[in-house]
């Protein structure tokens, strides 16, 4: 019963903060610390319940994307939108796969996690003093280029450090070159869906002389709970960003990146493993 307690805190805490510019994984780490979860398994779970998180996204839009697949063989938009997501996804498996296990191994420590959150949190607050200043370049997601989507792949990969977020690196990354707020997030989402489906399920077969059957509960219960908690998140975030700005994500970045100095420096929590 404590495992799967914990399993419910989990899919709440990756529900909430898989899809804000705050990093599910740092919030992940520290929660999962404070519950006395430990190795691989644990970091193995950790990935395995954000596809709870990418169902959410499936269904939150799923007259889109049931619209786009039929639309694949005739409509143009439907072709420039599944273009796009797939020009945008590549750059994260071949970076990915050549280099995260090395950027792991070697940036994976309180320093390099808390700056940055520090540091993303700076850069949220030039990206959106540049969105009141200068009209959006694209306001529509038909507006969406082949280089513009090039280009929010390439930002992407900046998760690939420890500490930064992935709906943040695409978020903020799109505004900064020229998207609408409403259509970054909007393209992050759909981007999220090739994108943690492929990181979770390559993660777990990697991983799979660690599982058993006897781990099913504890992984549904994690999904499970990821995904409502991570619908409502999506629902609320698309009014959200229709009248909002990023700018309170912003110093929540900062303030947490001084939390993982601390946690750090009193050994609390080992923000290397």
């Amino acid at each position: 019963m404590n495992e799967i307690l914990n399993a419910i805190i989990m899919g709440i805490v990756e529900g909430i903060t898989e899809f804000l510019p705050i990093s599910s994984t740092g919030h992940l780490i520290l929660t999962a610390s404070a519950l006395g979860m430990k190795g691989e398994r644990v970091q193995v779970f950790s990935i395995a319940i954000q596809t709870g998180a990418i169902f959410a996204v499936i269904v939150y839009y799923w007259r889109t994307l049931w619209a786009t697949l039929k639309g694949l063989a005739s409509e143009r938009s439907a072709q420039r939108l599944t273009l796009n997501v797939l020009i945008a996804f590549v750059p994260a498996v071949v970076l990915g796969l050549a280099f995260g296990k090395y950027i792991k191994a070697a940036l994976f420590n309180p320093t390099v996690v808390a700056t940055t959150f520090m540091v993303g949190g700076l850069i949220i607050l030039w990206a959106e003093r540049r969105q009141t200043q200068d009209r959006p370049r694209v306001e529509t997601m038909n507006g969406l280029s082949a280089l513009d989507a090039l280009k929010v792949g390439l930002v992407q990969c900046l998760a690939l450090i420890p500490g930064t977020s992935r709906s943040g690196a695409t978020i903020i990354g799109g505004m900064l070159l020229g998207l609408k707020r409403s259509v970054a997030t909007e393209f992050s989402f759909f981007l999220a869906i090739p994108t943690l489906l492929g990181a979770a399920a390559y993660d777990v077969y990697k991983n799979r002389a660690i599982l058993s059957l006897a781990d099913a509960p504890l992984f549904s219960v994690g999904i499970a709970v990821s995904f409502v908690v991570a619908l409502a998140v999506i629902r609320w975030l698309i009014r959200y960003v229709a009248s909002h700005t990023f700018t309170p994500f912003a110093w929540y970045r900062i303030a947490f990146g001084g939390l993982v100095l601390l946690t750090a420096q009193l050994g609390w929590v080992n923000w290397s493993a």
